[in-house]
């Protein structure tokens, strides 16, 4: 079985991780703590930190540690979400005990799969004064979003949690390939793999940053970054970076779902 080698993406010192085998890659604004891969240095996008989190620390990765000479797995979590040993999913596990707990190297259910994904996310329980509070607009479109499960999908949580309509108006900027298919993918699902979280090979991987970014970058055009404010709409490429990621994922490679936790420290 392949070597496995994860980068955790923080702007927090994680404390219990500084001896621990995974790679802890700094987005934070203050001095890089030692022994934390700093993501300012070489061909990186540092400067849109704000609006991109833990893409930062992915896109540097991409342009300068990447090597697609290996056949090792590669893995991305973060500060308060890690991958968990499968036989660790219904452990209590908190700050003190989660390093028993993560992933540390490849399972053996891996073997005849090429990506994996966390386990997804349901998104049609919302309560439904904040379907009319946040989603009215959506509403007015349809209104049996309010009763029907099936209808509260990607995309309604997108436009209430993310700006009515913005992810409609970036997906515009996708490439042709992909652009119908991502469409419909958040217009009739009801849930996701969340986080930015994947584990792959390399060449897979640069296959995944090549079309994500190119996405993002064009996306710039449309959004700019001046007008992204709160926890809405400031990370907004970010946020798209994750729906897109579960579609890519599924489209592209063999993948398997995860188990994942939620630490916070």
């Amino acid at each position: 079985m392949n070597k496995l080698d994860i980068f955790c993406v923080t702007d927090k010192r994680i404390v219990n991780l500084e001896n621990f085998s995974y790679n802890l890659g700094w987005v934070g604004s203050g001095n890089v703590p030692p022994n934390y891969l700093s993501c300012n240095t070489n061909d990186n996008i540092f400067f849109k930190e704000k609006y991109y989190s833990e893409l930062t620390f992915q896109y540097w990765y991409w342009k300068n540690l990447i090597d697609l000479n290996k056949n090792s797995w590669i893995g991305f979590c973060q500060k308060r979400r890690f991958w968990l040993k499968k036989e660790s999913k219904n452990k209590s596990i908190n700050k003190d005990n989660f390093t028993d707990h993560i992933l540390t190297e490849p399972s053996q259910e891996w073997k005849n799969y090429d990506a994996i994904i966390c386990d997804s996310i349901n998104l049609n329980n919302i309560n439904k004064m904040k379907i009319l509070k946040r989603g009215y607009r959506s509403l007015i479109k349809d209104p049996a979003i309010l009763f029907n499960t099936k209808k509260q999908t990607i995309l309604l949580h997108f436009d209430m949690h993310h700006g009515h309509g913005n992810i409609e108006k970036a997906i515009q900027h996708l490439n042709a390939n992909d652009r119908n298919g991502f469409l419909n993918y958040v217009s009739n699902r009801t849930y996701y793999n969340p986080h930015i979280m994947f584990i792959s090979k390399p060449h897979i991987i640069d296959r995944w940053f090549k079309d994500l970014f190119e996405w993002l970058f064009k996306c710039e055009q449309e959004f700019g970054f001046k007008k992204l404010k709160g926890y809405d709409t400031q990370r907004l490429y970010a946020f798209l970076a994750e729906r897109y990621l579960s579609f890519w994922f599924k489209k592209y490679t063999k993948y398997l779902s995860w188990p994942w936790v939620f630490v916070d420290h």
